[in-house]
């Protein structure tokens, strides 16, 4: 099984989200072809209602902890429903990769 679908399966079975979108953002960086390296991790759930971002994020690392030591970098986004449902924003696009060899 592939880092991605570990991270799907795991976050799935641990919050029971309204929403869940796990990126593999790989291709934008400095890395071989098909890596999984570099994600970004969309969630909502109920479990996240009265925590603090700090908490949210703990919460995260820990249930995520043996995955994280295989990766470079992970962005998350957690959200409560009622959070997600009443934003005004939108997520932002991960910029590109400006390091490793794209620096000329």
């Amino acid at each position: 099984m592939n880092i991605q679908s570990t991270i799907e399966n795991k976050l799935k079975e641990k919050f029971n989200p309204d929403y869940l979108k796990v990126e593999n953002e790989s291709y934008m960086h400095s890395v071989p072809k098909g890596s999984e390296t570099h994600f970004r991790i969309e969630i909502v759930a109920n479990i996240f209602e009265n925590l603090s971002l700090l908490k949210r994020h703990r919460l995260m690392n820990e249930i995520l902890a043996e995955e994280f030591s295989l990766i470079r970098a992970c962005s998350l986004h957690t959200f409560t429903q009622k959070e997600w449902e009443t934003r005004n924003f939108t997520t932002s696009e991960s910029p590109n990769c400006m390091g490793g060899s794209k620096i000329k």
